[in-house]
């Protein structure tokens, strides 16, 4: 503990009133141990005598209790009331964030937010984590923390694990046809710092991105960060609306396999209409491949960045779908021409990504273990979405329009009849998650709030025997709820 002595002038009342304010400010817990008067004496240079008495003080006055052969520890229970505060007040520094920042906050994703022991969890965006193979993983993370293996305790490569790189090269040319090298991967700490370092090294302050209207919220932050200008382009049943897109756009980012919130994919007309506009702007599309690795009907929809020649492709992904979003790991495919600029990028950001999970995570790509999942979480997966699209296009076809969608962990439904008005579908959903739903209407998951009305339900954390009643809490008559 942290004790300053000024002068030589009463040091045990200096002593005494620093642990008096540790514990008011609950540095110090009731029964934490006070530091032994013999090893405080010696690192304060003072008589063992000095801090003897600012003990003394701190038990008369009730603050303390000392035990012959225990030593004196932070009384329990009874503690005299709090004084005056002791810590500084910071609202009055002088330092302040640039201006963009007073606009700017964490997004109160459905992610993150709700109650996480609802009994019908419809978040979006949330793998099922009582399906993921502990007892397999266990084992390859604590083999990478043995003192044995000297490369994953050391500072790493900013571009990632070399072993990593080579498995996820591997696993996407397989699983999504994405033609890549293992020198072309880059391992960030989850999408959102690809994103980042994707604006650090081709964004000016003052450059506009575009992105899809309603789209998802977070993808929007690290370019406003930036000091890019974001605009929103309109999607529709095919995706987004290439002709929209304004003049003078540096960057789009879109979500083609599985568009986020609505959930259609983008057409392959569409799709080489976005790799056309590209090439003739000298622009950098982003496709975000958020979750496509969950498919559940339809041919699988190939990437843009498979079907890029001219190198404007920058395809970015996450396991945290796929695995658990706890273990922050992401990638990033790019051009060879930005690969040295983004390896630096990520060194100035954080150096690396925790080089153990990267080596358990390459070995447990390598294995299979990875695929194993995947085609497990896949079986599990199409159950519940055929469980939530079978609900809504039956019992409640009158209100609700179900979005088609194919693939990922949510289905989004406008809705129509009575459920039209946003200030009701509000209330409805506030009344369900009271109720024990975690819902959110689609308003609350998009970046365009004037979008229409409608629920996005996410199925990841939801056992399909509990989506029909969930369902029923959520878009029955108000004397069900």
């Amino acid at each position: 503990m942290h004790v300053r002595l000024d002068g030589k002038r009463d040091l045990s009342g200096q002593i005494y009133r620093q642990l008096r304010a540790a514990i008011h400010d609950g540095l110090l817990r009731p029964g934490d141990p006070l530091p032994p008067t013999r090893e405080l004496s010696r690192r304060l240079a003072v008589a063992r005598n000095t801090v003897g008495v600012a003990y003394e003080r701190l038990v008369a006055e009730g603050y303390a209790d000392s035990k012959v052969g225990s030593g004196t520890h932070v009384r329990a229970t009874g503690l005299p009331p709090r004084g005056a505060a002791t810590a500084t007040d910071a609202t009055g520094s002088g330092l302040r964030p640039r201006a963009l920042w007073a606009g700017l906050s964490p997004w109160a994703s459905p992610e993150t937010t709700g109650a996480t022991t609802a009994a019908h969890d419809f978040r979006v965006g949330l793998p099922d984590a009582r399906l993921f193979p502990y007892d397999t993983w266990r084992p390859l993370i604590s083999r990478e923390m043995r003192h044995s293996a000297t490369g994953a305790v050391g500072y790493g490569d900013p571009a990632g694990h070399a072993g990593l790189r080579a498995a996820l090269a591997r696993h996407l040319g397989l699983s999504r046809g994405v033609r890549t090298r293992p020198d072309d991967v880059l391992v960030t700490t989850g999408t959102q710092q690809a994103l980042d370092l994707i604006g650090r090294v081709l964004l000016e302050p003052g450059d506009r991105v575009a992105v899809e209207e309603p789209g998802y919220p977070p993808a929007r932050l690290p370019f406003l960060a930036q000091g890019a200008e974001v605009t929103g382009v309109p999607v529709d049943a095919e995706g987004l609306l290439v002709d929209a897109i304004p003049p003078g756009t540096r960057a789009v980012y879109v979500t083609p396999a599985h568009q986020f919130p609505l959930g259609m994919p983008m057409s392959l007309r569409r799709r080489t209409a976005l790799l056309r506009w590209a090439r003739r702007h000298g622009a950098a599309v982003i496709e975000d491949d958020y979750d496509s690795e969950f498919r559940f009907g339809g041919r699988p929809v190939e990437t843009l960045q498979s079907l890029d020649r001219d190198g404007h492709v920058i395809y970015v992904g996450s396991l945290s779908k796929v695995m658990l979003p706890a273990l922050r790991v992401g990638y990033l495919v790019a051009p060879a021409t930005l690969r040295s600029a983004l390896r630096t990028a990520k060194y100035a950001a954080d150096w690396h990504t925790a080089v153990p999970t990267q080596a358990a995570l390459a070995r447990f790509v390598d294995d299979g273990l990875l695929a194993r999942h995947i085609r497990r979480m896949q079986h599990t997966y199409a159950a519940r979405h055929q469980a939530v699209t079978g609900v809504l296009t039956g019992h409640f076809a009158d209100l609700a329009e179900l979005v088609p969608s194919a693939a990922g962990l949510h289905v989004t439904a406008f809705t129509r009849g009575r459920l039209t008005d946003p200030g009701a579908l509000a209330d409805r959903a506030g009344r369900a998650r009271a109720s024990g739903v975690a819902v959110y209407t689609l308003a609350e998951v998009a970046a365009n709030r004037s979008t229409r009305p409608g629920f996005v339900f996410g199925y990841g954390s939801i056992n399909a025997p509990d989506v029909e009643p969930g369902l029923f809490r959520v878009l029955g008559p108000p004397q069900n709820l």
